[in-house]
């Protein structure tokens, strides 16, 4: 997750600022349905969301979440794949889907005055699924086509390997797409038991943004919705316990080692969110970031090189990311935790802490411009927050960290206990432990 991304989920202490035009309505059967006028444009973005992603699954259900996202663009009771297509393609819209740890959210954006054929889609899409059995045969080849090819990019598993240690015998850990042997086994009584107890009124949600009214999406909301019935909200889960395991994983046809570093960090709704933003960003946020001056300019020793938080509902990672050579990983890694050992000891100086929120508040005002990234922000701060927030209230919350902030999140997380390491690539006899993590 960029931090252009997640600044935008993230939100600061309730201010009598008012300047986004966001109505809510819950239908009698719970979906609540959210939308925020922007009249100066022309297009209108619609997501319907499910908040429940990868990790509500068993290990035997691992990638059905994202596999039923696949199903229900091959066809409902009503539209067969082509169709679906054409409906969206024939007014110039785009219709689009995506599975995360934590959601799966189905959106089109098309011209205002399409609108209703945009619901029309979407609610076809989300409420009809055929399931066909010729159809979960054909998806899984493609599915698994999509794992081997993840699978052959070294950065991209990298992180699967470190998200499996460091969120060990968690869903968390498990792939969004889940394995080559849980695909195989999908069949049409696991998918249509999984989507029944999944797609009810107490996950769905329904966001849209642009030159709409609330009036409107409502009215076009429950003539598709209505039928569904009340359900009870899934019970909250435990939040994960983190590990900090040190993986050296040899794969011999690699040219380059990849080095994924990480510690345990906030969850999103956490109330110094804003100072791990902002420590993420001077780390490894951008060009101007100690990791990427440090490593890359003045080493030499990466050309890729940055740093990510990913925060969930109830825990989080900080993790660094770099691509180097043998002879040079380790030296990377000493870097990089001299970095942690630079923030934790000394307060970052004035200007960077300015140039770090500086960057924060730009990303965010530009992640805001279109209707596809405001109907996604209202839906990530109702599910986080259940209250919106101002883009004033977000840049003065980014505005009220300070340098002490930042040191005091270094020092609580920046410890050689905590930190995980996974290293992969062409080892050769490379060696690194737990003695070597020093910050």
């Amino acid at each position: 997750m960029s931090s252009i991304q997640s600044v935008a989920e993230i939100a600061a202490q309730p201010s009598s600022s008012v300047e986004r035009d966001i109505l809510v309505t819950r239908l009698p059967n719970g979906i609540k349905v959210i939308t925020e006028a922007m009249p100066q444009v022309r297009s209108v973005s619609v997501g319907v969301w499910v908040s429940s992603g990868s990790r509500r699954e068993t290990p035997e259900q691992n990638g059905v979440s994202h596999f039923i996202e696949h199903m229900l663009f091959k066809g409902t009771t009503n539209r067969s794949a082509e169709a679906i297509a054409r409906s969206v393609d024939s007014i110039g819209g785009n219709l689009d889907a995506f599975t995360a740890k934590e959601m799966v959210c189905f959106n089109t954006k098309v011209l205002d005055e399409h609108l209703p054929v945009a619901m029309d889609v979407l609610s076809d899409l989300v409420l009809n699924p055929a399931f066909r059995e010729e159809d979960i045969e054909k998806e899984k080849g493609v599915i698994l086509e999509e794992i081997k090819m993840d699978a052959d990019s070294p950065d991209y598993l990298v992180h699967e390997i470190f998200s499996s240690n460091f969120w060990k015998d968690h869903s968390l850990g498990k792939p969004i797409l889940g394995t080559r042997e849980t695909v195989k086994r999908f069949d049409q009584g696991l998918m249509r038991d999984y989507y029944h107890s999944v797609y009810t009124p107490a996950n769905l949600l329904i966001t849209a943004a642009g030159n709409l009214t609330h009036e409107r999406l409502v009215q076009l909301a429950r003539e598709r919705f209505e039928d569904l019935r009340v359900s009870e909200p899934e019970p909250p889960q435990a939040a994960p316990a983190t590990h900090a395991r040190v993986s050296l994983k040899s794969k011999k046809d690699l040219e380059q080692v990849h080095v994924c570093l990480g510690v345990p960090s906030y969850p999103i709704p956490h109330k110094d969110r804003f100072a791990c933003y902002v420590l993420n960003t001077m780390l490894g946020g951008g060009m101007s970031s100690r990791l990427f001056q440090n490593i890359r300019e003045r080493q030499g020793l990466a050309y890729a090189v940055f740093s990510e938080l990913n925060p969930y509902s109830d825990t989080g990672c900080l993790s660094i990311y770099a691509g180097t050579s043998l002879e040079s990983a380790k030296q990377v890694v000493e870097s990089i935790l001299k970095e942690f050992t630079d923030l934790k000891q000394h307060l970052a100086p004035a200007e960077e802490v300015r140039r770090a929120k500086d960057h924060l508040k730009g990303s965010l005002m530009l992640s805001l411009e279109s209707t596809s990234s405001r109907m996604s922000n209202l839906a990530r701060q109702e599910m986080h927050f259940q209250r919106f927030f101002s883009l004033d209230e977000l840049a003065e919350s980014i505005e009220k960290v300070t340098a002490e902030d930042v040191q005091r999140i270094a020092q609580t997380f920046f410890d050689q206990k905590q930190v995980a390491l996974t290293v992969l690539g062409n080892l050769d006899g490379f060696k690194i432990g737990r003695e070597d993590l020093v910050c």
